[in-house]
């Protein structure tokens, strides 16, 4: 079992400067505490997502730390002109020392890729063509390619990244379906289904996996992300996340509720009782917490146990204490199978 941190970046409160500074001193608290990557979201034109250039923040990351791996999760790529995430994607990589973990998807919300005027319904069959052209340029000296959105002839690749063939790549999935071409791609996952959902997932994954011949050892990653509160008590703990996951949600739904529609998948309970007892919030005791992820890690079949530590208003204080308590009481023990 691995562990890792997702962060969407939600606004935290009126001062953008202060919120970036906190994160990086926590993403340096992150590498100590031995997790093994950070994950940024990408979003734009809402308050889920301050970050939406996950490689200038990430560059910050690159300098803060020396043995955490980190990425986008995910690059939104069809706002992205290939040869431009070529280069950032190498750079991201050369300045790590080979520690970018490369998360591609085609961006779930509609609104936000019509604001840069893509068409969502040319999403997924934009997204494929654009995943091929990145996977060229990253591995190829001269980029050739003829399709339906891209036209490349002979152009030079001057850049290459650390890790060959290229950095490892990741993916959000939101159905079962999609278990069978993540594991032809040999590509991470994070799963944004309820535990019982993660573990068909993982099953579909590995299932795949075996048939196409590949070793158990070496099967990629596939994670559950939740949001995680630590504290001396049950009580301190939930008092902070259900303040903080209130604040988050807002964001979670703004662009949504702006254009009067609900949310596509309504994959996370509205109101906290129902989302804490759905496993979407873990929130308690050190006891508590780590028996709640035991619980769920077995049902899902996950080997990456992905915590959102960061989010709504929770203080710097906060977040760093279920850091500090993950690491000491919790982490050890599931590590263990304790």
């Amino acid at each position: 079992m691995k562990f890792g941190v997702f962060d969407h970046m939600d606004r935290a409160g009126p001062d953008l400067g202060q919120q970036f500074d906190d994160r990086l001193k926590l993403i340096e608290l992150y590498e100590r505490a031995g997790f093994h990557a950070y994950h940024l979201a990408e979003h734009h034109a809402t308050p889920l997502g301050m970050a939406p250039s996950p490689s200038v923040f990430l560059a910050a990351v690159a300098q803060r730390t020396k043995t955490l791996r980190f990425g986008p999760l995910v690059y939104t790529v069809n706002l992205y002109h290939p040869l431009r995430l070529i280069d950032e994607i190498c750079m991201l990589d050369q300045m790590s020392g080979g520690r970018l973990e490369l998360g591609v998807g085609r961006g779930i919300s509609p609104y936000e890729v019509g604001y840069f005027g893509v068409d969502p319904a040319t999403g997924a069959e934009r997204f494929a063509e654009a995943l091929t052209v990145l996977l060229k340029g990253l591995t190829e000296r001269r980029l050739q390619h003829e399709g339906k959105y891209f036209t490349f002839t002979d152009v030079p690749i001057e850049m290459r990244p650390v890790q060959q063939p290229h950095p490892p790549l990741w993916y959000g999935a939101n159905s079962l379906e999609s278990a069978d071409r993540l594991a032809q791609q040999g590509c991470n996952a994070v799963v944004g289904m309820s535990a019982e959902g993660v573990g068909q997932f993982s099953t579909r994954y590995r299932a795949a996996w075996k048939a196409l011949g590949r070793a158990e050892a070496d099967m990629p990653l596939i994670g559950l992300s939740r949001h995680v509160v630590v504290g001396d008590t049950d009580l301190e703990a939930r008092s902070a996340a259900k303040r903080a996951f209130a604040l988050w949600y807002d964001a979670l739904i703004h662009l949504w509720r702006a254009h009067g529609v609900g949310l596509p998948r309504q994959m996370i309970p509205a109101e906290f009782e129902n989302a804490l007892e759905a496993g979407y919030i873990v929130a308690g005791s050190p006891a508590t917490v780590r028996d709640r992820l035991r619980r769920d890690n077995e049902t899902s079949g996950i080997n990456y146990c992905l915590f959102r530590l960061a989010f709504g208003d929770l203080t710097f204080e906060e977040s760093a204490r279920s850091v500090d308590l993950l690491a000491k009481e919790v982490m050890p023990a599931l590590q263990a199978g304790t």
